[in-house]
Parts: C-alpha cells; sequence; structure tokens
C-alpha cells in the first residue's frame, strides 16, 4: 500500500492500539472455569451460554451501550445478575463477584497490539499529528493511556467521559481537529467500530481505516464502507 500521510492521524484505543489477548470469551471461560461445579446447579456451560446472550442483548441498545460503557463495572454486573435472573438463580453477591473477577482478568490481559506502539513512535517522528479518540469513562482510559505510556505520543486526547459526548458524534472528531488546527480532508481517522469510529469520521469527509483485525471481514448487510481495510495498525507505516 503507498501512503503519503496526512497532517493528522485521529485514532481509537480499545481493539486499535490495545486489546485484550485471547479475546472476551476466553477472558469468560476462564472466569467460569473457577466454578467446576457451577453455580446453584447450573453448569458453567450454561452460565456462559446465559452470559453471551445477556451481553450482546444489552450492548446492542446504543443508549444502553453509553451508559454502560461510562459505568463499566455496574454495567458488567448488571449483565451477570441478568443473566443469573434468567437462569432463576437468586445470587447478587456471587453475580457481582463473577463480574469483577471478569474485570480483572479483562485487565489483566489487555496488551499492546503487535506494531502498534512502533506506528505511532513512527507517524511522531514523521511530524505527523496525533489525537487519541477514545469512548468509555475517563478513569479507565486514563489508566490505560498511563499504563501503556501513551500519552507523550498524542497531541490531542479526547475521552468521552471527560468532552461529555463519545463517537459517532461529530462533535468528537470536530474537538480532536480544532486541538489539532487541521481540516477533516487533512486527517484519517484509524479504528475497528464501523458505526463509531467509520461512519463518525466519514459524516466529517475524514478519510478512514477499519482495522479488521480478525479478518472476518465486512458484515453482509453493512451499510457502512470504509475508504480502507487493514488487519493492524503496521500497516499503515
Amino acid at each position: 500500500m503507498d501512503l503519503v500521510y496526512p497532517k493528522a492521524i485521529l485514532i481509537d484505543l480499545d481493539e486499535t492500539i490495545i486489546s485484550v489477548e485471547g479475546g472476551v470469551d476466553k477472558c469468560w471461560l476462564d472466569v467460569l472455569g473457577k466454578y467446576p461445579d457451577g453455580i446453584d446447579g447450573i453448569s458453567a456451560d450454561r452460565l456462559m451460554a446465559a452470559i453471551d446472550e445477556t451481553r450482546s442483548w444489552y450492548w446492542r441498545d446504543r443508549a444502553r451501550h453509553r451508559e454502560g460503557r461510562l459505568n463499566l463495572k455496574e454495567a458488567r454486573r448488571e449483565v451477570v445478575r441478568l443473566a443469573f435472573a434468567n437462569l432463576g438463580i437468586a445470587d447478587t453477591a456471587t453475580a457481582n463477584e463473577l463480574a469483577d473477577a471478569y474485570g480483572t482478568e479483562m485487565d489483566n490481559r489487555t496488551a499492546l497490539l503487535p506494531g502498534a506502539m512502533d506506528a505511532l513512535r513512527h507517524w511522531q517522528n514523521n511530524r505527523v499529528l496525533l489525537a487519541l479518540l477514545t469512548n468509555g469513562s475517563s478513569d479507565i482510559q486514563r489508566r490505560k493511556i498511563h499504563r501503556f505510556r501513551l500519552g507523550s505520543l498524542f497531541k490531542a486526547i479526547v475521552i468521552e467521559g471527560e468532552l461529555g459526548c463519545g463517537k459517532p458524534d461529530e462533535r468528537v472528531f470536530l474537538h480532536a481537529l480544532g486541538q489539532l488546527n487541521v481540516a477533516a480532508g487533512e486527517a484519517w481517522m484509524v479504528g475497528d467500530d464501523l458505526e463509531r469510529d467509520i461512519a463518525g469520521a466519514q459524516q466529517l469527509g475524514i478519510f478512514s481505516f477499519w482495522v479488521d483485525s480478525g479478518s472476518r471481514g465486512l458484515p453482509a448487510a453493512s451499510k457502512i464502507q470504509p475508504d480502507r481495510i487493514i488487519k493492524s495498525v503496521g500497516e499503515l507505516v
């Protein structure tokens, strides 16, 4: 891929720069594996199926998604409590304990994606202005930024919990462009979420790269067409 870098690159954080090793399902399986006899007579396999179904339903709703990602700990607890209720398990304490254990497992497994840090440093060394755009709460996202020492690489960091709105709201992208003092046509957006990263940026005319790390391809019914598809940020170096 022949590339001429723009003045600025806007980039997502989760599943673009950092990711959970093994994925979300592996985290749940490992946590549930600590309950070999199941819970209240319900096997780990049935618990996993119920949690999977509930979390898919929970995060599918846009309003619930926004509220949940701003209070992730409580959202995870609510998902497990609802899954337990669907199975007839009346044990709020264990549901909360399970959700919290999952959160800890997620944190422990989070790591930089291969090539991501090299790409960021390369762009910085080539005087490309960088902005980090991430949804979620300030405390959780700031911890990740600090943990992986990302702060010094970005001229602007835009976090939903601090700005008061999140992607795909055009205000997020306009705020980042304003911080960098560049026009939409002078920037790229790089991210893994078709709706929030790609469609959000394209509404302003920002050239967008969709990170398809699993090589799954675009969903058959997708109305969102990224300008380019890549498997990792490192491809853009």
